[in-house]
């Protein structure tokens, strides 16, 4: 009889600080930010800035700002990815199939190599590495990419792999969102104005191939459709730029300050790129953002949380992790 060989699953994230303190940050930010795929900066311009403007000016500034969302168990990313990854294992048993499923982070920690160590150790011999980023981009999908192959440097024994390159189309993620929409409309009445806000890229990246704001406009359209909403119902920006150069636009927060004045005083908003919340999410959307739309003369804001660990989501990545078991056969 042919060897089948034993299958696994990595869930992979971006990463968080492994504490609230400007110590852990300053060490994940480091990683995070020495990434050529996330600053493409000559190195020997970019590393001196890096380590001696940059981290000792934010890293303090951020650790406070984690300390504000903060959660008993840790990071909210690092929580609810743990959950997701219970989750998808529960789900993936009650299918009758016995499959690890492990965490991985591109930064920090568990790192890749720690997940896929941990899955090598179970007998995996082939491993499906989804990374938790609906829509592709190469500074996230990609790095995944670059930094599995660091982690295989690591190895005697390599496994077999598959990534699952994006979703942003699949039919489960829309539902998932759309429901979400719903749910949130049910509870706090129907806002005049639903806007999606995606992490933003520098243009340049976008300009040279990149097709994450491709993606990203899939997903609003197919998120308006399903959810029957015109162009004036919806629209899409990206939040979180960095330095000087231009980035994605429109911008979120230059948006948030002009909608009031357009007529929108009840809006909905949601972040459809990221699969957990997190720092982005639960402080700078939900709190900062909430604040420009207030103080720009808006008078309800409605922030719909990421897809985390709902029943919905990890729906959507068992049948992921199934259509890629099918096409490796």
């Amino acid at each position: 009889m042919e060897h089948q060989p034993k299958e696994g699953v990595l869930l992979v994230n971006l990463g968080t600080p492994d504490q609230a303190t400007p110590k852990a940050v300053k060490r994940f930010l480091s990683q995070f930010l020495h990434d050529p795929r996330v600053v493409d900066m000559t190195r020997w311009l970019w590393c001196p800035l890096l380590h001696g403007v940059i981290l000792p000016v934010r890293a303090p500034k951020v650790a406070k700002l984690y300390q504000g969302v903060w959660m008993d168990d840790g990071s909210p990313l690092m929580v609810y990815s743990a959950r997701q990854a219970a989750k998808l294992k529960q789900k993936l048993l009650k299918q009758k199939r016995s499959i690890p499923v492990e965490l991985g982070m591109t930064y920090g920690n568990p790192s890749l190599f720690d997940g896929m160590q941990s899955l090598i150790e179970q007998g995996v011999e082939r491993v499906i590495v989804l990374p938790l980023y609906p829509q592709y981009s190469g500074t996230t999908t990609a790095a995944v990419v670059d930094g599995l192959g660091k982690a295989f440097k690591k190895m005697t024994v390599v496994p077999s792999f598959s990534v699952i390159g994006d979703y942003h189309d699949h039919p489960l993620y829309i539902k998932a969102l759309a429901d979400s929409v719903r749910r949130n409309w049910q509870e706090q009445g129907q806002s005049e104005y639903l806007l999606c806000s995606y992490h933003g890229i520098p243009k340049r990246y976008a300009d040279n191939g990149d097709v994450y704001p491709q993606h990203c406009q899939t997903t609003t359209n197919l998120l308006a459709k399903e959810l029957g909403l015109d162009s004036n119902q919806i629209g899409m920006t990206y939040q979180s730029r960095f330095g000087r150069e231009e980035w994605l636009q429109p911008y979120t927060d230059k948006t948030l300050e002009t909608l009031p004045h357009q007529g929108v005083k009840h809006l909905t908003i949601m972040a459809p790129a990221f699969s957990v919340d997190c720092l982005e999410t639960l402080e700078e959307i939900s709190q900062e953002c909430k604040q420009l739309f207030m103080d720009a003369g808006g008078e309800q804001f409605d922030y719909i949380p990421c897809l985390n660990d709902n029943d919905a989501h990890i729906d959507l990545m068992v049948s992921l992790v199934n259509e890629q078991m099918l096409s490796d056969e």
